[in-house]
C-alpha cells in the first residue's frame, strides 16, 4: 500500500445536514433533462424536435465544432419541451419518462478484447464520454488526444460530501471493469487516490490501478489536489479525470451494452427533514427528489436548493434538474434577510475563519449556515489568508490578477494548467472581499482555450 500523502492547507465546513447511511430508491421521474451548460466548452445543436420517442442513449444533441461529441438521453421516453434562453440559447431538453427505461442497444465485448478505438466510439456514441474531464481546462476530453495518465478521486471532502464507500458498496464489479477499460484509453497508468482513514470499503479492493492514500481537510478529496501533489501537470501535458460514481456508470454500460444512468446521490442540508441517500435516474426533475422532505418553512422564509454542494453547486429551482455531473443535493436557508446591526452581534452560530466569531472555540460544532454574503463586493486586498487554505503549490491571488489583467503569460507561469472552480472555491468561501473567484478563474481558462487552440 502507498505512503499518506498529508494535506495540512484547508479547511473542513462542518456543517448540519450530513446524510446517514440509509439508501431509498426513488420511482422514476415524470420528467429527466440535458442541460448544454453542464458540458464546458459544448456549443449544442438539437438532434431531435418536441414529440420525438428516444431511448435511453439516443442522442439528442451534438457540438457544432465537433459532431462526435453529443449528449444522450439518460430514460426513455418522449421529447416534450426543449426550453431556449436569451438569443434562442438551449437551456434544457426534457424528457417525459415513459417508465420503462429502455436502452438503446450497443455491441458488447470483454473488456480485453476492447481495442481503444472501439471503446472510444462506444463511449463517445453512447454520450458516456462525457464523463471523462481533461486537465488543464476542466471540459469533456478530446478523444484525439493522448493523456500522460488518467486520475480518480475515491473520496469526497466537500461539505456534505456523499460517502463513496457507502454509496459504491454493490458497485465493485462495475468499477473493476471500468478501471479495465481506462486502462486502454492511456499509456500512462490510472490513479485511484482514497482516504486514508477509511480501511475498508469496496474501493479498497479494487485491481488496476495504482492506489493513494491521501489524509487532510477540504480540498484534499479534489482530484486536481491530488494530480498537483503526484503528477503536476505541465504545459503541452495532458491528464484525464473522471468521478468514482460516473466509473461505475461507465463500467455497467460496458458489461450490459445498456446506458443506465441510476447512480446514488446524497439530499443533505439543515434544511431536510431526513437527510439520507438516494436512488435515482442522472438528469431526474429536483421535485422528485425533494418534494415532502424540505422542512415547512416560517412565514417570509426561503430555501436555496443546490445541485452539488455549497461551494461549487449550481442553484436550482424546484422546477429544475439535476447537474449531470452531480452525487447530490443541498437545501439550506436562503440568505435573503437584512440583520440589523450584524456586524456587531456575537455571533455564536454564526462561521468565521477568523476570530470575529466565536466560532473558534467551537471546532466540532455544525452550523446551519445561509446564502448571506455578509457584505457586498470591495476591492482585493493582499492579506495572505489565501494561501493558508490553498495547499497547492500555486499563488491564486496573483493568478487571478494575472486573469483581470489579461496577462496569457503569467496565467501560465501562475499554475492556470492545474486549476478549475472547484479547486478555487474555498479561497472563495474564506475571502474577505467577496470576489467571484471561480468566475474569474473561468474567464481566464476561456481565454486560454481561445488563445492556444
Amino acid at each position: 500500500m502507498s505512503n499518506v500523502i498529508r494535506i495540512k492547507k484547508g479547511l473542513d465546513i462542518s456543517l448540519e445536514g450530513a446524510a446517514t447511511e440509509s439508501v431509498m430508491q426513488l420511482p422514476t421521474a415524470d420528467k429527466y433533462a440535458v442541460k448544454p451548460d453542464d458540458f464546458k466548452g459544448f456549443t449544442p445543436k438539437l438532434l431531435v424536435k418536441q414529440g420525438d420517442v428516444v431511448a435511453a442513449g439516443s442522442p439528442l444533441l451534438f457540438d457544432k465544432y465537433r459532431p462526435e461529441w453529443v449528449v444522450t438521453s439518460p430514460v426513455s421516453g418522449t421529447v416534450s419541451s426543449i426550453n431556449r434562453g436569451e438569443k434562442r440559447k438551449i437551456l434544457e431538453v426534457v424528457v417525459t419518462s415513459d417508465g420503462k427505461n429502455e436502452s438503446k442497444e450497443f455491441p458488447v465485448k470483454p473488456t480485453r478484447d476492447l481495442k481503444k478505438e472501439e471503446l472510444t466510439k462506444l463511449l463517445l456514441d453512447s454520450g458516456l464520454w462525457n464523463f471523462i474531464i481533461q486537465r488543464p481546462y476542466g471540459i469533456v476530453a478530446n478523444p484525439e488526444d493522448s493523456p500522460k495518465s488518467i486520475f480518480i478521486s475515491g473520496f469526497d471532502t466537500a461539505p456534505l460530501a456523499p460517502d463513496m464507500n457507502f454509496v459504491l458498496k454493490k458497485e465493485g464489479d462495475n468499477i473493476q471493469v471500468g478501471l479495465e477499460a481506462l486502462a486502454k484509453l492511456t499509456s500512462g497508468e490510472v490513479n485511484l487516490s482514497l482516504n486514508a482513514d477509511s480501511e475498508t470499503g469496496v474501493l479498497n479492493k479494487v485491481k488496476g490501478a495504482k492506489i493513494h492514500l491521501f489524509e487532510g481537510p477540504h480540498p484534499t478529496g479534489n482530484v486536481g489536489v491530488q494530480i498537483n501533489n503526484l503528477s503536476p501537470i505541465n504545459k503541452g501535458e495532458v491528464v484525464w479525470t473522471i468521478d468514482i460514481q460516473n466509473l461505475a456508470i461507465l463500467g455497467r454500460f460496458i458489461k450490459t451494452g445498456k446506458v443506465d444512468m441510476t447512480k446514488t446521490i446524497a439530499l443533505t442540508g439543515s434544511q431536510i427533514e431526513n437527510p439520507q441517500y438516494y436512488t435515482i435516474i442522472g438528469g431526474a426533475s429536483i421535485s422528485s427528489i425533494v418534494q415532502g422532505r424540505i422542512k415547512p418553512q416560517k412565514s417570509g422564509d426561503s430555501v436555496r436548493i443546490i445541485s452539488g454542494n455549497v461551494l461549487t453547486g449550481q442553484k436550482v429551482e424546484e422546477s429544475g434538474y439535476i447537474g449531470f455531473y452531480s452525487n447530490q443535493i443541498t437545501v439550506i436557508p436562503e440568505g435573503d434577510k437584512y440583520e440589523m446591526l450584524g456586524w456587531i452581534a456575537p455571533r455564536f452560530n454564526k462561521f468565521s475563519t477568523s476570530r470575529s466569531y466565536f466560532s473558534w472555540l467551537r471546532p466540532k460544532k455544525k452550523y446551519d449556515l445561509d446564502t448571506n454574503m455578509n457584505g457586498g463586493e470591495r476591492a482585493l486586498v493582499m492579506t495572505g489568508i489565501y494561501e493558508k487554505y490553498f495547499p497547492m503549490n500555486i499563488y491564486p491571488i496573483y493568478l487571478l490578477k494575472a486573469i483581470m489583467a489579461g496577462d496569457i503569460d503569467k496565467m501560465e507561469n501562475l499554475g492556470i494548467y492545474e486549476v478549475i472552480e472547484e479547486d478555487i472555491a474555498l479561497c472563495e468561501f474564506v475571502d474577505p472581499s467577496k470576489t467571484e473567484m471561480q468566475a474569474i478563474l473561468r474567464e481566464g481558462i476561456n481565454a486560454m482555450i481561445k488563445e492556444l487552440n
